[in-house]
């Protein structure tokens, strides 16, 4: 089968596409046909491997010391289940299914096989009202917006601040958020402003033109989705019993963010989880519903990887890049 390999870290240019060998299903393993996969900023962190000094070890022993250890990248995956093992009671050939592979990647192939149960990652009947590009851009993204939302319990009418808010979770966050009947300010760049409006954000900030901390007024709920959060001065736009979420901390936000724990009544939430199979089911209703919706910025034919990590990490993306198998599954 056809894969996109990173034989080293470094630039976009590494990747290589390379035959390799087909997977063959476990008795509890399904084996996907991949339609389409995303290519996230995580992705591209990893090809780069340019992970902050205090988690550099600890990552770059899981992912490979000298070279990556896991070559296939790729977290989010949508497609058909072409066989399954004897063990397998959710799942039949034929089924349409979306999917996040967790920590264990792989989904930028032809192929791959999953646990009908996974203990990284999730896998689900993907809705049937969207393309399987569309669904490949829901589960990680989706997940994590899914689970860190949950986390602050949000009512109507209260203010919910997102920053980041034009990117994969970002986009899901305030379709999410919408639905609780929050007031949503949503922060990112101005190319981002018009999908952010049209998604439900009822204010917008374009942080090239005016200071996040600068806003001047508070919130009940603030998270931030960027992977270089400014907490020490976004936190001062808190509500006093408000919930601060941060999807990427580094560790001198883990630190402050501990100490206002102990020190006030401000909740501080770093990471959620990315989402179960009952995760991927909620999504899945809701998306059939017509409530909320994948955002793709670009689907690129498989074979064009390189430009699709060129426009992951460009900072300029809005919402998700998708990367499709069709060309190469006829």
């Amino acid at each position: 089968m056809k894969a996109i390999v990173c034989p080293k870290y470094g630039p976009p240019e590494v990747l290589k596409l390379r035959e390799v060998d087909k997977p063959f299903p476990k008795d509890n393993e399904v084996l996907i046909k991949i339609h389409a996969a995303s290519v996230s900023a995580a992705d591209c962190e990893i090809r780069r491997f340019d992970f902050p000094g205090w988690i550099w070890l600890p990552i770059r022993l899981w992912f490979g010391l000298f070279k990556p250890r896991i070559t296939i990248l790729g977290q989010d995956l949508a497609g058909e289940i072409e066989a399954v093992g004897k063990e397998v009671k959710t799942f039949h050939t034929g089924d349409r299914v979306y999917a996040s592979t967790g920590a264990t990647l792989g989904a930028h192939a032809e192929y791959i096989c999953l646990r009908e149960n996974p203990d990284l990652g999730a896998i689900a009947k993907m809705p049937a009202n969207i393309s399987y590009e569309e669904a490949s851009a829901v589960p990680y993204g989706g997940g994590e917006a899914l689970n860190f939302l949950r986390e602050t319990n949000i009512q109507t009418g209260q203010k919910l601040l997102i920053i980041g808010a034009g990117g994969s979770f970002g986009t899901f966050a305030v379709q999410l958020a919408k639905l609780s009947g929050a007031e949503i300010t949503a922060v990112d760049s101005t190319i981002k402003m018009d999908l952010l409006r049209s998604i439900g954000a009822d204010h917008v900030v374009d942080y090239t033109k005016q200071s996040v901390a600068e806003i001047g007024e508070t919130f009940d709920v603030i998270f931030e989705v960027v992977s270089k959060p400014l907490f020490s001065k976004h936190v001062k736009l808190l509500t006093q019993n408000g919930c601060y979420l941060m999807a990427n901390p580094g560790f001198p936000q883990l630190v402050l963010g501990t100490w206002i724990r102990l020190t006030s009544k401000k909740k501080v939430i770093y990471g959620a989880g990315s989402g179960s199979g009952k995760d991927l089911d909620t999504l899945r209703e809701l998306i059939e519903a017509g409530k909320i919706r994948p955002i793709i910025d670009r689907c690129y034919p498989f074979e064009q990887m390189v430009e699709a990590h060129r426009l992951a990490e460009s900072g300029n993306k809005i919402g998700n890049v998708v990367v499709s198998m069709i060309s190469e599954n006829p």
